[in-house]
């Protein structure tokens, strides 16, 4: 299978962010990606003021998404938006999964949300706008059983067994990673978290600054079982693609099987 990390730098013009993204969904269907991802909140990410209406999952936003992935025979992971929520005043962080043929073929809500403190430095509270989901997700990607996360959930390894005992091979995490964590933390946790399950995992991030004074990583990479580094996105706005090996996942969950030596 080969996949395609799609790097964004969303801002508060909607319409922009949509054709940017529009245009590296058209560059990972030329280089032949089975699987394209797009980041968290690819669609808007800036100033609350801005924001978009929040939506169904039948939405425009997911018929953007359908009509890109039915357009180019290729399974797209439309990153996440802001899906309708619970009451007024907190919507939910919302990945859409859509098949060859434009159908919405699973979706989650994230589950972790980045209530984070830092004097001097950041504050930011998800918790405040947004609600949190409570089901993990695995869609199967032409039969390749894929597990669905967002960006904070990372620091979260219970989520990911879980995934994992659901049959996940891959795992698929959509970001907007704070640069003054993601410097230190991105590339280790993503590494972590393949070499623990035994899972390729995609990540798709948001790269440079964003409107109220947020600055994202970027450096979105795919990862083999071994948590080889297979393919890494430089610090601008592109397409990156690697190809998963399915028997080498098999052979590394058969001649190191952590997996099946768990007692707990």
């Amino acid at each position: 299978m080969r996949v395609a990390v799609c790097q964004v730098n969303s801002r508060e013009d909607r319409k922009a962010n949509l054709e940017v993204a529009a245009e590296l969904l058209d560059r990972a269907a030329a280089a032949g990606a089975d699987l394209a991802i797009l980041p968290e909140y690819v669609d808007h990410l800036g100033p609350a003021d801005t924001a978009p209406v929040p939506e169904e999952r039948d939405g425009e936003f997911a018929a953007f998404f359908a009509a890109a992935a039915a357009r180019h025979g290729m399974w797209v992971h439309a990153g996440s938006f802001h899906e309708r929520g619970p009451d007024p005043d907190r919507t939910y962080n919302t990945s859409l999964i859509f098949d060859r043929t434009g159908r919405l073929a699973g979706s989650y809500r994230k589950i972790h949300l980045y209530d984070v403190e830092i004097p001097g430095r950041v504050s930011y509270l998800e918790s405040r706008t947004v609600a949190p989901g409570a089901e993990p997700a695995v869609v199967p990607v032409d039969g390749l059983p894929v597990g669905l996360s967002i960006c904070y959930d990372l620091r979260f390894p219970e989520l990911y067994r879980r995934l994992v005992e659901l049959g996940a091979r891959v795992l698929v995490v959509p970001a907007a990673f704070m640069l003054h964590t993601g410097r230190d933390h991105w590339e280790v946790l993503l590494r972590a978290r393949a070499i623990e399950n035994q899972c390729y995992v995609i990540a798709a991030g948001q790269i440079g600054d964003h409107e109220p004074g947020r600055t994202c990583f970027g450096r979105s990479m795919v990862i083999d079982p071994w948590g080889t580094v297979l393919a890494q996105a430089p610090d601008v706005v592109g397409v990156t693609v690697a190809d998963l090996d399915l028997d080498r996942l098999e052979r590394i969950r058969t001649e190191l099987p952590s997996l099946a030596n768990r007692r707990l």
